[in-house]
């Protein structure tokens, strides 16, 4: 089956070694994906916090571009995800501003018609792809692993597409399958801080400690996740939150394709490793990296 790759912003920038990663698991898989072309920022946060019009618009024109190749999305940033889908249900069940979007769309010579699904990565590995084809091309099993399993806030509410909204259990699920214990982790879905590390550093920073403390607690010998931005305030803050709270945390913060690339057999610059801050120790499974 063929995708259409939506990396949005953040993995062309400070999630780098996620898109170098993911694209690397596709392609193992027999399942290269393919880039949408004439992408766009989703709008985010920001845009449908400023005007809910102008963010519809700009997130309804990627789902255009891809309506007109006729295949679904693949978004592995949390926020472009969450934003494509929330648009995709919102166009669905208002009509005005559904009218309000295909006129803009218009002016672009473009229309949308709604056919197009928004997945996960994760989603499609696990329950496209599946379980024992991933673990048939396993080259290093991750016996001895112990990992605490973060979703962040984002890719399983407030629909829950794929997983439970409270209890999300695909990755636990998929990393098991690979020889790794997943710890129990409550905080598995607790919000990071998000953009309030750019605003009311003090909230982030203690949320990203009661994250961390939960994972080290619980034996925890790397945290994964599925979200750029939880990515970077867990990885790149972690000593800011050493200063602030008095911690020696040394947490390695990893994507999960990352993870999954290092067993698929992938070396490090195929799992984008030398980006990230804190090293990963591969040689308590073997010697991975």
């Amino acid at each position: 089956m063929q995708y259409l790759y939506y990396p949005g912003c953040s993995l062309e920038s400070s999630a780098k070694s996620y898109d170098i990663s993911t694209r690397w698991v596709f392609k193992r898989l027999g399942h290269e994906l393919t880039e949408l072309e004439d992408w766009n920022c989703c709008g985010a946060t920001m845009y449908m916090s400023i005007k809910e019009t102008v963010s519809l618009i700009i997130s309804a024109r990627n789902l255009a571009l891809a309506e007109k190749m006729k295949r679904d999305i693949v978004a592995p940033c949390s926020s472009c995800y969450t934003i494509l889908n929330k648009t995709n249900k919102i166009l669905k069940e208002n009509f005005i501003l559904k009218a309000k979007v295909d006129q803009s769309l218009s002016r672009a010579g473009l229309k949308y018609n709604l056919t197009v699904n928004v997945r996960h990565p994760l989603d499609v590995l696990v329950n496209d792809i599946g379980l024992e084809t991933i673990s048939s091309k396993v080259k290093s099993k991750l016996d001895g692993l112990r990992i605490a399993h973060y979703y962040g806030c984002q890719i399983v509410r407030p629909d829950g597409h794929f997983d439970d909204r409270e209890n999300p259990v695909t990755m636990d699920r998929l990393f098991e399958k690979l020889g790794a214990e997943s710890v129990y982790f409550p905080m598995k879905v607790r919000c990071c801080g998000g953009m309030l590390m750019t605003t009311f550093e003090n909230i982030s920073l203690k949320l990203c400690r009661e994250i961390l403390e939960c994972a080290r607690e619980h034996g925890a010998d790397c945290i994964i996740t599925t979200c750029p931005l939880c990515q970077m305030n867990l990885e790149a803050y972690q000593h800011k939150v050493n200063k602030t709270f008095k911690t020696d945390f040394r947490v390695p913060i990893l994507f999960f394709t990352q993870l999954l690339a290092l067993s698929l057999g992938a070396d490090r610059t195929d799992t984008g490793l030398d980006y990230n801050l804190i090293p990963f120790d591969g040689k308590m499974i073997g010697g991975l990296v």
